[in-house]
């Protein structure tokens, strides 16, 4: 799709993305009176968000019979402005008659690591003071912080509200629903469901995207950015870096179909 499409849909707001399913995978189910929605990675976008919560209703609204259900891959937090706004919408502002799941991103495992031992230096340089900004932590010059990240840590601590912590520690590793597996990053070939670590389920990457492996399903996953969802026998990607391309994805499941939505 060419860049003028793309912000043709921007500015539409509500216009359905529709792309054909790959063929080798064509006969992947949820179960009958179902409908799944998977929304991408969002990074402080709860602009976005907000747009695509009403894109969802609305496509939804021929629903009022189906079992509605909205998996979210994931990274919630950093690089956009609005970590914070973006956790207390999904607190407080779930989809109505919707089964909800929060599945768990690398940036929240890392805010996490963080909170829990003061171990800053990756999440540094993965837009954490986007995150702190937007909790009220301006802080411009990180040196001071360098040799006592725990300091900071439990400064953050403090302005984290306490349902905001709740909710990063009840987040999900992976979802199933029918023939399809819901993970953030991916799975690791060769290893069953229930043996995958968190690491990989949360950060793994070429190892994953580049195999062609079968792991019993397909598996919905972000992470991994492309300018459009990507569509492979094995796995669907969902992740169209919306913090700065303003494309936040989702993917709608149903009995053996499947479409997107785009802000």
């Amino acid at each position: 799709m060419q860049r003028e499409g793309l912000w043709a849909i921007i500015l539409a707001e509500m216009t359905p993305i529709h792309q054909s399913p790959d063929p080798a995978s064509r006969t992947a189910h949820v179960p009958d009176g179902c409908r799944v929605y998977a929304i991408g990675d969002i990074h402080g976008r709860a602009d976005l968000l907000r747009r695509l919560h009403l894109q969802i209703m609305e496509d939804a609204a021929n629903a009022a019979s189906l079992r509605k259900v909205v998996v979210y891959v994931g990274d919630y937090v950093d690089r956009g402005p609005e970590s914070a706004t973006v956790i207390n919408m999904l607190i407080n502002e779930p989809l109505e008659g919707f089964e909800v799941h929060h599945l768990k991103g690398n940036h929240e495992g890392m805010m996490i690591d963080f909170l829990e031992t003061g171990e800053g230096d990756m999440w540094m340089m993965n837009g954490a003071k986007d995150t702190l900004a937007s909790y009220g932590l301006d802080v411009l010059d990180l040196r001071p912080f360098q040799s006592d990240f725990n300091g900071l840590s439990g400064v953050l601590e403090k302005a984290l509200p306490d349902n905001h912590r709740a909710f990063l520690d009840g987040l999900e590793l992976f979802y199933l629903e029918g023939d399809y597996i819901f993970a953030h990053a991916g799975l690791k070939p060769g290893v069953a469901l229930e043996d995958q670590s968190e690491r990989d389920i949360t950060w793994i990457r070429d190892e994953f995207t580049e195999t062609d492996a079968d792991f019993g399903a397909i598996v919905v996953h972000g992470h991994t950015i492309r300018d459009q969802p990507q569509i492979r026998p094995n796995r669907i990607g969902i992740d169209t870096g919306a913090w700065h391309s303003n494309h936040l994805t989702a993917l709608v499941l149903e009995t053996d179909t499947r479409r997107f939505l785009q802000t």
